[in-house]
């Protein structure tokens, strides 16, 4: 059974790349282009890890995120924090994120940061 993945992101293009990517290695991609009502989105999907873009509608990435990690059921799935903010890092890591891609980010760094995502 292949990884499902959550990406949220309000950037079409990097929503489509994405998938096409994840796809392509054999995992099962879903999309949204906003952070709205994460935990039904959450509970509806069931990802294995989960892209969390900071700069999304409508909450925001880093309030997400802390919804997601917070919750008794979701806390353990992987979020990787994806920003092309200069301060990925400590954005991650104030929204309680596993780890952080930077954008513009390499084909191989993506697929690292999926395959490496430990899945509780």
């Amino acid at each position: 059974m292949s990884k499902r993945i959550l990406i949220c992101d309000d950037d079409s293009d990097i929503l489509s790349i994405c998938q096409f990517i994840l796809e392509e290695s054999g995992l099962e991609v879903f999309t949204r282009n906003n952070c709205n009502n994460i935990l039904s989105v959450v509970e509806e999907v069931k990802p294995d890890v989960i892209l969390m873009d900071n700069w999304i509608p409508d909450s925001g990435g880093i309030i997400a995120t802390r919804i997601i990690k917070q919750h008794p059921v979701y806390k353990n799935i992987p979020v990787i924090y994806f920003s092309a903010n200069t301060d990925i890092k400590l954005l991650a890591s104030d929204a309680g994120a596993d780890s952080y891609l930077a954008k513009p980010f390499d084909i191989n760094d993506l697929e690292k940061a999926i395959a490496t995502a430990k899945v509780d």
